[in-house]
């Protein structure tokens, strides 16, 4: 991966931290391109969510690409890390955990629904507790609750030398370059390679690829690109081929799965 331009350590003022009697705050941090907010964890959950720009997280031996639209949820005392990929308007919601409204250690990737949207905005712009603040933040956790979970992670290994790997391929996910290939560079047989793709990501290194790149589209076409040129990007052989594959893992097509309520769609 390239190496990153500033470095953060993703804490926030004691006094944006949640408390019993203000469960729910957002911290509104502002990044430029290629930030880090390097790995930290809290007792508190979090939704990380960008007003515009896309960031990539990386939490549970996972990674995420998150464009505006969707936002992930992150559960209390998990290591996570967040870099953005593009100038970004970040909007962290802490949600203290006797009000969490999601369950498990799993982070999900949530839709964002418009009233989810303008929820944020209302409380990032709130500087005291009041009877207002509760009914913005009841009705942003009955939003959380209902939010649709999206399959957009991508699983990362352990050992060095397989990690190598999927991390030259994200950030050139058009590379062909194959188990083979990178045997040869990194002293592994082929063999090898292909046991611990089963054993740390449980699944093949083509059906890893064939995730990866797909996670990748997230924020080629949340930026307005043409599938055509997504396509391209992302090693393709065609356009019909990527959105045939995308419908296939997904369950519907690349419009309808990045269509935006309320908000301005790419031109396709």
């Amino acid at each position: 991966m390239c190496a990153l331009a500033i470095t953060h350590t993703g804490k926030a003022p004691a006094r944006l931290f949640p408390t019993t009697d203000r469960p729910v705050r957002v911290v509104a941090r502002d990044l430029a391109a290629d930030e880090l907010l390097r790995a930290h964890q809290h007792p508190w959950a979090q939704v990380t969510y960008a007003l515009d720009g896309v960031m990539q997280v990386f939490a549970n031996q996972q990674t995420w690409f998150v464009p505006p639209m969707r936002a992930i949820w992150i559960p209390a005392s998990v290591e996570h890390e967040v870099r953005t990929l593009e100038k970004a308007r970040l909007r962290v919601i802490y949600v203290a955990q006797h009000v969490a409204p999601i369950s498990g250690q799993a982070c999900v990737v949530l839709e964002v629904s418009g009233l989810m949207r303008e929820l944020v905005l209302a409380l990032t712009a709130l500087d005291q507790p009041g009877t207002r603040e509760d009914h913005l933040v009841a009705t942003l956790l009955d939003e959380l609750s209902n939010a649709e979970n999206l399959p957009m992670s991508v699983a990362m290994p352990r050992d060095k030398r397989l990690k190598m790997l999927c991390e030259t391929l994200l950030g050139d996910p058009a590379s062909n370059l194959t188990l083979h290939d990178f045997a040869q560079q990194v002293g592994a047989s082929e063999r090898t390679l292909a046991r611990l793709c089963e054993q740390e990501l449980g699944m093949s290194f083509g059906m890893w690829r064939q995730q990866m790149r797909l996670a990748r589209a997230a924020p080629l076409i949340a930026s307005g690109l043409p599938l055509s040129a997504v396509a391209a990007e992302l090693g393709y052989a065609s356009q019909s081929a990527f959105s045939a594959m995308f419908k296939k893992t997904f369950g519907k097509s690349p419009s309808v799965f990045f269509k935006r309520a309320g908000l301005d769609r790419p031109q396709w």
